[in-house]
C-alpha cells in the first residue's frame, strides 16, 4: 500500500533513494552551489537539493531545444505536480524522485512553494523572448528566477532568533535574500552575455545598453564597434556590488551554518562578479569562472564566520 510523502523526522527508505537522487544532480550540475550546500547538516543538505533538482528541472525547460508552445505545455505540467504538492497528494513511491524528495522537505521545513510558481512565470518570460527595458523591468524578472530561490532558501535555513537581533530586524531576512538573489542573477547575466546572445536573448536593459552604445548584439569575441563595453559591465557590476552588500545583511541573521552555505555560494559569484570588473571584455570571449582552490577558500571563509561579522562590523545601510 502506498503511503503519502510525510515529514516524519526520519526518512523512509524511498524518500532518502529521492534524496540521494538530488544530491546527484546537485553534484554533477550546479558545482558553485553544491560548494556551499556541503557547509550544511544532513536534514538542511537534503532539502536544498531537492529544491535545486526541482529549480534545475524548469530551468532546463526553459533552456531546451522544445519549441516554444512544448515548453509552455512541459511549464504547465510542472505546475500541476507542484499543485499536487500542495495538496499532499505525493507517495512516497511515486515515479519522480524529485517529487518525493521536495515534498518531504515541504513538510520538514517551511518552504514557500508558492514561490517556485514565481520561477515558472519567470521561465515563461524566457520562453516569449521578453526583453527589458529599464533595470526595475529586468528586476521583476529576476525577483522570478532567482529572488524567489532566496526566499525559498530561506525556509529551509530559517533565522536564528538568539542573535540578539530585533524582531523587525529579523522579519527583513526574506528581503535580504531575494535582494541576494538578485545580485546573483545579475552577476550571472554578465557572465552569460555572449552566450545568451548566441541564443537571441537580451537581458541587460535596454535603456543600459543605449546609454553605452551597445545596442548590437554581443555574438562576438570583441565588443561592438564605438561600443563603452567596459562602462557598461562597470555600471553593471556597481549595481550587482550594491545589491550583495544589501543582501549579505542577511549572514548574521541565519544559524553559523546556514550563514556559512549562503557566504560561500554567494562569496563565490560576489568573487566572480570582481574577475568580471577587472576584465570586462572576458565575457565575450569565453566563461568567466573561478579555480576550485578559490572556491575551496570561499566556503572556509564562510564556515569561519568572517562575512558574516564583517557585516556586523559594518553595519546597517540603506536599502538598495
Amino acid at each position: 500500500m502506498s503511503r503519502t510523502v510525510k515529514g516524519s523526522p526520519h526518512a523512509s527508505a524511498p524518500v532518502l533513494a529521492a534524496y540521494r537522487y538530488c544530491e546527484a544532480v546537485t553534484g554533477h550540475q550546479a558545482r558553485n552551489f553544491a560548494y556551499g550546500i556541503r557547509l550544511l547538516p544532513t536534514e538542511k543538505r537534503h532539502a536544498m537539493s531537492a529544491l535545486y533538482a526541482f529549480s534545475r528541472r524548469v530551468d532546463d525547460i526553459g533552456d531546451g531545444p522544445l519549441d516554444p508552445e512544448a515548453k509552455r505545455a512541459r511549464l504547465a505540467d510542472t505546475r500541476a505536480l507542484l499543485d499536487r504538492m500542495r495538496g499532499g497528494g505525493i507517495e512516497e513511491d511515486d515515479t519522480d524522485p524529485v517529487a518525493v524528495a521536495l515534498a518531504h522537505a515541504a513538510h520538514r521545513f517551511p518552504i514557500p512553494l508558492d514561490a517556485l510558481d514565481e520561477l515558472i512565470d519567470g521561465v515563461l518570460m524566457d520562453v516569449a523572448g521578453q526583453t527589458y527595458e529599464t533595470w526595475d523591468d529586468l528586476k521583476g524578472y529576476c525577483r522570478c528566477v532567482a529572488g524567489a530561490i532566496g526566499r525559498l532558501s530561506l525556509g529551509v535555513f530559517g533565522t536564528a532568533p538568539g542573535t540578539g537581533h530585533s524582531e523587525d530586524e529579523l522579519e527583513r531576512a526574506p528581503y535580504y535574500a531575494d535582494t541576494l538573489g538578485l545580485a546573483l542573477q545579475l552577476t550571472n547575466i554578465l557572465r552569460d552575455v555572449r552566450e545568451d546572445a548566441a541564443t537571441g536573448r537580451t537581458y541587460l536593459p535596454a535603456d543600459d545598453l543605449a546609454k553605452f552604445g551597445c545596442t548590437a548584439a554581443f555574438r562576438g569575441s570583441t565588443a561592438p564597434p564605438d561600443a563603452d563595453f567596459t562602462g557598461l559591465v562597470h555600471f553593471e557590476v556597481r549595481r550587482a556590488r550594491a545589491l550583495f552588500a544589501e543582501g549579505f545583511r542577511l549572514l548574521p541573521l541565519l544559524d553559523r551554518r546556514s550563514g556559512a552555505c549562503v557566504s560561500a555560494m554567494a562569496g563565490i559569484y560576489r568573487r566572480l562578479l570582481d574577475r568580471i570588473a577587472k576584465d570586462p571584455a572576458a565575457v565575450l570571449r569565453g566563461r568567466v569562472s573561478l579555480p576550485g582552490h578559490e572556491k575551496a577558500y570561499v566556503a572556509v571563509r564562510g564556515l569561519a564566520g568572517l562575512d558574516a561579522r564583517a557585516v556586523e562590523r559594518r553595519g546597517t545601510g540603506r536599502p538598495v
